[in-house]
């Protein structure tokens, strides 16, 4: 059994910072990170391949969030700054397999999720 849990979310001003952290299940697993607002659908945020080399943004988070990991602790990471309020929503880390699809972005190829953490910006 696969198991992720997120940490590292909280209450930050706009314009401000935050790093979220996901325990991962190894190196064996594509990442993503996605983010739902009350009332919203899931959205995609980023993705980081297996080894950390490629990595992918929504392009509402490009310039300002950064997905990394660290296979020696098998943590993936979100590095999130210049925050703004509509960045508020509960995020989660998703791991897929290596083989399948290039969609990234796409929430149906993620088997594997966290429990989410809250992020919340206020203005």
């Amino acid at each position: 059994q696969v198991q992720l849990v997120e940490s590292g979310g909280g209450l930050v001003q706009a314009g401000g910072s935050l790093r979220l952290s996901c325990a991962a299940p190894g190196r064996n697993y594509h990442m993503g990170w996605f983010r739902q607002a009350p009332g919203k659908e899931r959205e995609f945020v980023a993705a980081i391949t297996w080894s950390g080399g490629t990595t992918y943004y929504a392009d509402s988070v490009k310039g300002r969030f950064t997905a990394s990991r660290d296979n020696a602790k098998n943590t993936v990471y979100l590095q999130m700054n210049s925050l703004k309020p509509e960045d508020t929503a509960v995020y989660y880390c998703a791991a897929r397999f290596l083989a399948g699809s290039s969609n990234y972005a796409s929430s149906l190829n993620y088997p594997y999720w966290g429990q989410g953490t809250q992020v919340t910006v206020s203005s």
